[in-house]
């Protein structure tokens, strides 16, 4: 069991909000020098530039995390996330299926770049990512379920696409058994408002740009003997499903 300081939210530049110099390199690099180990992509509604995310964060020995932060039918962002690739990609998949098909401006809202291991463009997504999908949150979180991922609220304590300003509170349904924060200082609060002591909080940066990426200052206790990075997601994933403690 160790300890590991994370970033759970992050944009890459296949987020039209993030900025185009947000390649899984560059995430990568800035992550080490802040003195990460656990570290996820999470982009609107793809999975897209995972595969060279993984192999970036390795160069630099930390353990990556494919992910997505989904915004559901009511307009609800979540986080989304998986312990293998394989399985993140097949989610991706099902999730083309249910977005909304309005094409991007870049212009407007920015542009939406897939990249790859060397942060060369290797396309463009046509299809503005920022939409919402037409799926429930129950939908939603069923299907990460499926897929083997771990799903919980994001950005809790914000007005824009968090779960409280949408629907007044966390949902007994579905069971989500973590939340998330962007800022740490509204635990206490949140807590006793909306009745969230059972939950496991979770902090991260939501970064869409580098000097927004998190420091090395909150960190998850995770089984992670014998060590491999695939064991560390995995019991990350368990944790934050409420398999384990």
């Amino acid at each position: 069991m160790n300890a590991y300081f994370y970033d759970l939210h992050i944009h890459s530049c296949l987020s039209p909000c993030a900025d185009d110099d947000m390649t899984p390199a560059n995430i990568a690099g800035m992550a080490s020098l802040n003195g990460l180990q656990l570290l996820a992509l999470t982009d609107h509604n793809t999975c897209g530039n995972c595969p060279p995310f993984m192999q970036a964060c390795r160069k630099y020995g930390i353990v990556p995390v494919p992910g997505m932060e989904l915004t559901t039918a009511e307009e609800i962002h979540m986080v989304c996330l998986f312990p293998e690739l394989d399985a993140a990609m097949a989610f991706n998949e099902e999730i083309k299926k249910h977005i909304i098909p309005v094409k991007n401006k870049p212009e407007f809202f920015g542009n939406q770049l897939f990249v790859d291991e060397n942060d060369e463009v290797t396309g463009i997504e046509e299809q503005l990512l920022l939409s919402a999908t037409d799926l429930p949150l129950s939908d939603a979180y069923g299907l990460v379920m499926k897929y083997g991922g771990a799903a919980y609220p994001a950005h809790i304590d914000r007005d824009a696409n968090g779960i409280i300003a949408v629907l007044g509170a966390v949902p007994e349904e579905p069971p989500f058994t973590a939340v998330e924060l962007k800022d740490a200082e509204n635990r206490a609060e949140y807590t006793e408002k909306y009745g969230l002591s059972e939950k496991l909080f979770v902090f991260s940066s939501d970064s869409h740009n580098l000097w927004t990426i998190q420091e090395n200052k909150y960190s998850i206790e995770l089984d992670d003997e014998p060590y491999s990075s695939a064991k560390v997601r995995r019991s990350l994933i368990a944790k934050l499903r409420g398999e384990i403690s």
